[in-house]
């Protein structure tokens, strides 16, 4: 059985772990609110954009701009985005699972990695995956800077035919409570799924749709990226404030527990020194009756 001295112990090495993770608990509230704001705000640009752009693309000649090309899928690249820190449950977990699959699904096809995050680039690299670009450290202020590097580099590729599709995988958030692993194909532009003949010409550009492609399809990229790392780094902190929240509970019910077995063992010391003086005094009392 555990003296009291180390159940004190435990108890306060316990109580020295809840107050961390009740710390971080809020370090992570504090956060989650303001990556929220910031995601609310991308989204609407977002999702417009890209609503704006699957509608051209399903009326555009897919030869006006090389992003629009459609080529079967033999080079492929996948931008896993994952934390760069740890104590997040199984948000990079999932992420990694998921990973692994489409790496096996796509496993006929050659498939670059470019990894966001300290935890992915870690995951690879033991497993000896060749990554092709890395990036880490960013999620503490996240710029769009970050998107335009990444963007410029793939959209390239794309150009070059170096690459046939590019694919996202990361965490969606959802809510404080719900993250979702996503997969996205970002390249090539996907085309609005309508029912019925398309007029092939539906607008008219000023100054040329060429020009306008140009620039607007570049930029959608970067965008479109932009919004992902904002998603991420918000789950991020949805994911560990719940795992700290667990935590501290935990830390609080496993405190109760020592407490009740330490109670436990001081009344079963205290009932064997009464025991141990009730039975010295009932053998002095034999004695001097003898």
């Amino acid at each position: 059985m555990q003296s009291i001295r180390d159940i004190r112990r435990r108890i306060k090495s316990v109580n020295n772990i809840q107050q961390l993770t009740r710390a971080m608990k809020m370090v992570s509230v504090a956060r989650l609110r303001r990556a929220q704001l910031r995601i609310i705000k991308a989204r609407p640009y977002a999702r417009k954009m890209t609503e704006v752009l699957n509608s051209l693309a399903a009326r555009t000649d897919p030869a006006l701009h090389r992003l629009l090309a459609e080529r079967e899928e033999k080079k492929i690249a996948l931008m896993v985005v994952t934390s760069d820190k740890g104590l997040c449950a199984s948000f990079n977990t999932n992420i990694l699972r998921r990973a692994a699959e489409f790496l096996e699904e796509k496993r006929d096809r050659e498939t670059l990695l470019y990894v966001i995050g300290r935890k992915g680039r870690d995951y690879f690299r033991r497993r000896g995956y060749p990554i092709t670009q890395e990036l880490v450290d960013i999620f503490r202020d996240i710029s769009f800077g970050y998107a335009t590097t990444l963007g410029r580099e793939i959209t390239e590729s794309y150009s070059r035919e170096e690459l046939d599709a590019v694919y996202l995988l990361y965490n969606e958030f959802k809510s404080a409570l719900q993250q979702r692993v996503t997969v996205e194909k970002l390249l090539p532009i996907q085309r609005l799924q309508v029912e019925g003949p398309i007029s092939p010409i539906d607008y008219i550009y000023e100054p040329s749709a060429r020009v306008i492609f140009e620039q607007l399809l570049p930029l959608h990229i970067n965008i479109q990226i932009y919004k992902v790392l904002l998603e991420s780094t918000t789950s991020e902190h949805a994911a560990r404030m719940t795992a700290m929240d667990n935590a501290t509970s935990n830390a609080l019910e496993m405190i109760g527990h020592l407490t009740l077995v330490m109670n436990k063992v001081r009344q079963a010391a205290i009932t064997k020194e009464l025991i141990e003086v009730v039975t010295a005094a009932d053998a002095l009392t034999a004695e001097t009756e003898i």
